[in-house]
């Protein structure tokens, strides 16, 4: 167990009475760790709910309720207005969930936001690009999203500089975690 602190004072630090130390985390790397994945869990949560709620301003009543990550599905698929398999919208993603991203897909296709483009049979082959209802939404979104967000995001310190360094950060942890999930699938009990 690391050594407590003690202020001038002689009085423990505000950190030492919030007692961050238990199973997960005996060490101050474990507790940055633990605290970076409790961070990634709440925003995780807020980013799902942020998503689920603007998708629900861009659709009408007459629509298949899709949810935000079908939304980021579309939104992806629609990326350079370039037409893209289910595989790589999982690759940019970073998800290899292939039956829940097909249902997606079939969502995003029965409402009418995306098409089916050339698979000649070969389900590998398929692509899908935006229709011009899925311009529409993913347009809606984006002006959502810039009246809603962007002033609450433009209000924080050198944020373009940070959210940038925060964004490499989350890419390079995402790397990590993949490894680590390597390392424990070889280790798995059979």
């Amino acid at each position: 167990m690391p050594e407590k602190t003690y202020l001038p004072d002689g009085t423990r630090g505000a950190a030492d009475r919030l007692n961050k130390y238990w199973h997960l985390s005996t060490s101050d790397h474990e507790v940055a760790i633990t605290e970076l994945e409790f961070s990634i869990f709440r925003i995780f949560g807020a980013f799902n709910r942020w998503m689920d709620d603007l998708t629900a301003c861009c659709q009408n009543d007459a629509d298949q309720l899709c949810s935000g990550m079908d939304f980021s599905l579309l939104n992806v698929i629609r990326m350079h207005d370039r037409a893209k398999s289910i595989s790589e919208v999982g690759r940019l993603l970073n998800r290899d969930d292939l039956s829940n991203l097909q249902y997606s897909i079939r969502k995003l296709t029965k409402s009418g936001f995306i098409k089916k483009l050339g698979s000649k049979g070969n389900k590998k082959g398929a692509t899908y690009a935006t229709t011009d209802r899925g311009i529409e939404v993913t347009d809606l979104y984006a002006r959502y999203r810039k009246e809603l967000l962007l002033p609450l995001t433009g209000g924080i310190a050198a944020s373009d500089e940070r959210m940038s360094q925060v964004a490499n950060m989350l890419t390079l942890l995402s790397g990590i975690y993949d490894q680590a999930a390597c390392l424990a699938a070889t280790h798995r009990d059979a």
